[in-house]
């Protein structure tokens, strides 16, 4: 019933009986709990500790949580878990555009919380991706995707002119899975087996909002793709640029 030991979570939220529920609950499970009441008091901890995973409410005094899901996710590689009060759509929606790996929904089951905080763990740690029997092998260490290029060894992406683009755990999956399988119509049920390992559940558009976001940061075009294109009815396809 215990987890491995010095996993840090940050919990950010302006109620302080959550923070203190989730701080002995979590804490009771060996999670090492940082406790912040706002975006101004959770930056503070994050220039000093680098925690493994946010769990951070929308809905916060001042700087709101999305504003501080993307800075988070423009400086730090760590996972963001969105917990909010609000049970509208577009809000689960908005915080995945914004980088959150997943988004639970006040009340929320404290087990179930914990599953969450389990699972985005395991994609941050890098494993290799489920291979497809046929997967073809990786044969250089950077793979072009349009004119941006990934570096399979140090997990990064790069633009024309060397400079890094910032990208999630997630993200690169996203971009390994489809490097091991150019020219092959993957659907949105493989794509999150092989980078979630879960099956897709048809009113979740997690893969297709990050898909968008991975063509605003390698596509000329994003609305005319043409590393990652769309295959109407399928999902969407590796088309590696040519030599």
């Amino acid at each position: 019933m215990t987890t491995e030991p010095e996993i840090t979570l940050l919990v950010v939220d302006d109620d302080s009986t959550i923070r203190e529920l989730l701080a002995d609950y979590l804490g009771d499970n060996q999670y090492r709990v940082l406790l912040a009441g706002n975006a101004a008091e959770a930056r503070e901890l994050l220039s000093e500790h680098v925690p493994h995973v946010v769990l951070l409410d929308i809905n916060l005094p001042g700087e709101d949580g999305l504003s501080l899901a993307r800075f988070i996710r423009e400086q730090y590689d760590i996972a963001i878990v969105m917990v909010s009060g609000a049970g509208d759509t577009i809000d689960r929606i908005v915080g995945l555009e914004v980088g959150a790996d997943d988004y639970v929904s006040k009340p929320f089951d404290l087990r179930e919380l914990r599953a969450r905080v389990k699972s985005v763990l395991r994609r941050y740690q890098r494993e290799p991706s489920i291979a497809a029997p046929n997967a073809e092998p990786l044969t250089a260490p950077r793979i072009a995707f349009g004119a941006a290029r990934l570096d399979l060894d140090s997990h990064q992406l790069f633009d024309a002119t060397g400079h890094e683009i910032p990208i999630t755990g997630t993200e690169f999956d996203l971009l390994k899975v489809f490097a091991e399988r150019p020219n092959r119509p993957l659907s949105r049920d493989q794509l999150m087996t092989l980078t979630r390992n879960r099956d897709w559940d048809p009113f979740d558009r997690s893969i297709d909002i990050r898909i968008a976001r991975l063509r605003r940061k390698i596509e000329a075009d994003p609305e005319n793709p043409q590393a990652i294109k769309t295959m109407r009815g399928v999902g969407y396809m590796f088309v590696p640029p040519r030599a």
